[in-house]
């Protein structure tokens, strides 16, 4: 018997009018209805475009956030001042200059009574 239900018009909300929060919420209850499996194709199509959508917004909108964060630091004087914070992005762009270990110049071993170096001694 195939269900002839249509979402309701809660199922389906307009991801621009939640909050962060609440878009969140409604990303999980998608998840958890798809992964139940009682949805119809229909409805799982339905749930799975609105989820995607829901997922961009939440994106852009920590994007925007991570965007606007600011470090604060110590500035010349000493007094704190504000300044970009780098996102990991920025971090990976930038070429690294890790510090290579200074190798020291081999020393000579002890020598052998007959002059030979590097030989083994049995």
């Amino acid at each position: 018997m195939a269900r002839d239900r249509k979402p309701a018009a809660s199922d389906t909300l307009d991801a621009a009018s939640l909050s962060f929060e609440a878009a969140i919420e409604r990303l999980q209850t998608i998840v958890e209805e798809l992964e139940r499996g009682s949805l119809s194709l229909e409805e799982s199509l339905a749930r799975y475009e609105e989820g995607v959508k829901l997922s961009r917004r939440l994106t852009q909108t920590l994007d925007q956030a991570e965007r606007s964060i600011e470090r604060l630091s110590a500035g010349a004087d000493g007094e704190p001042v504000t300044e970009p914070m780098e996102s990991e992005d920025e971090l990976v762009d930038e070429p690294k200059t890790a510090a290579k270990p200074v190798r020291e110049p081999a020393k000579p071993g002890p020598r052998e009574p007959d002059g030979s170096v590097g030989e083994l001694p049995f």
